[in-house]
């Protein structure tokens, strides 16, 4: 780790801003459908809590686009926040503006606030100096725990960052940091990675970075056929993107690139469609690929078995229909058997994740990452400004 850490500095009796990830899911009831994200960010709160520090939480929800909207209030997240942590949140209307600081004073060291959407102000996506400045004066110290946004410039996320003397990460920064450099710089050998997903356009970054890390480097969801068609293949009405053929074909005399040698294909991807396995070389008219055949699966997963690190991002099929799902859940279940044995497995990507859950296995493998978008980017071994902003160690 190679940022500072709240570990690593005098917070104690401290005002301390921290940019968390409230980005949650609300279902059509209005309700949060997912709490993954504030419990994520319950070891850093806690953490601060213990050295007595006054907190104030900031965070993006949805995209207001610079307004103040309702279905846009982070005000049930303080909600959420109160139950899991059996304590009282104070919550804030806005966030900056005398009301703020009011709300700010009156707490005390032990205390919570927790600030209205950032977005509600079109300075934090143009990554305004002076909405920064705003900001940074409400606290002492600043702590970026939000790694989902580290990939963007925001005045939250990267200029806000220079108004404080050291800027740090939070825990589940450090946690994110440590265990995808681990993927990109230090992993133990064999070295598999699992790269699926709709779009190759999303993971050709990430698949050129890694292709001279790994030993094996597994093809795919709608990236099969993007592959495929650059070998001159029929794909049927198999997704792909045009676009990028030229690029998929220059990956083709990559010894690392494993592609399937069977596919399930539908004449309709929806839970009534037929179904059938064929080579993927035999891809029929008017049926479209949706999940890798049986041949593939075990291929895939006797390689997966061998590792001793792992790395899956991307769904290998269409995983939300059941029967379209048995790819996916294969790679999902036998990542987390080699887990169990040994080996440091780390998923990224909201789809890849959603999948995990599917079939329980979140908690079995080494780590999930909550960066979705910021993940690829760090696997594709691009600089985040989140991340450049926060302080270095000092070198010994």
């Amino acid at each position: 780790m190679k940022k500072l850490t709240i570990r690593d500095i005098d917070i104690s009796n401290k005002k301390v801003l921290v940019r968390v990830d409230f980005n949650v899911p609300f279902s059509s009831d209005g309700k949060i459908a997912d709490d993954t994200r504030i419990r994520a960010a319950l070891p850093t709160i806690e953490y601060l809590l213990k050295h007595n520090c006054l907190i104030v939480l900031i965070s993006h929800l949805g995209k207001p686009k610079g307004k103040i909207e309702a279905k846009y209030s982070l005000q049930p997240v303080a909600q959420r926040l109160s139950e899991l942590m059996n304590k009282n949140v104070v919550f804030a209307s806005d966030c900056i503006g005398a009301d703020v600081e009011n709300s700010i004073n009156q707490a005390k060291p032990g205390d919570i606030v927790l600030l209205e959407n950032l977005r509600s102000h079109i300075e934090e996506e143009k990554n305004e100096p002076n909405f920064a400045k705003a900001l940074a004066s409400l606290s002492e110290i600043y702590v970026n725990d939000a790694f989902a946004t580290a990939h963007r410039a925001h005045a939250s996320t990267e200029n806000i960052a220079r108004y404080f003397t050291t800027p740090v990460a939070g825990l589940l920064m450090e946690k994110e940091i440590e265990y995808l450099s681990y993927v990109v710089e230090q992993p133990k050998s064999p070295f598999i990675a699992v790269i699926g997903g709709a779009k190759i356009k999303d993971k050709l970054g990430v698949i050129k970075n890694l292709l001279p890390k790994v030993d094996a480097l597994l093809i795919g969801g709608g990236l099969i056929y993007n592959f495929l068609k650059a070998q001159g293949l029929d794909i049927g009405n198999s997704i792909y993107q045009p676009e990028m053929l030229d690029q998929a074909k220059d990956l083709l005399s990559e010894s690392k690139l494993r592609l399937p040698v069977d596919v399930m294909i539908t004449d309709k991807v929806d839970v009534n469609g037929n179904t059938k396995i064929v080579k993927a070389d035999s891809i029929e008219n008017n049926w479209a690929g949706i999940d890798i055949g049986n041949e593939t699966v075990k291929i895939y997963t006797d390689i997966i078995k061998t590792a001793r690190t792992v790395v899956w991002a991307g769904p290998i099929g269409v995983f939300e229909i059941d029967r379209f799902a048995a790819g996916s859940k294969a790679i999902a279940e036998t990542i987390a058997e080699t887990t169990k044995n040994g080996a440091t497995s780390v998923v990224g990507g909201g789809d890849t994740v959603a999948c995990l859950a599917k079939f329980g296995l979140k908690d079995k493998v080494s780590f999930v990452s909550t960066g979705g978008s910021a993940s690829l980017e760090f696997l594709e071994g691009l600089e985040l400004p989140g991340i450049k902003a926060l302080k270095d160690k000092e070198l010994k």
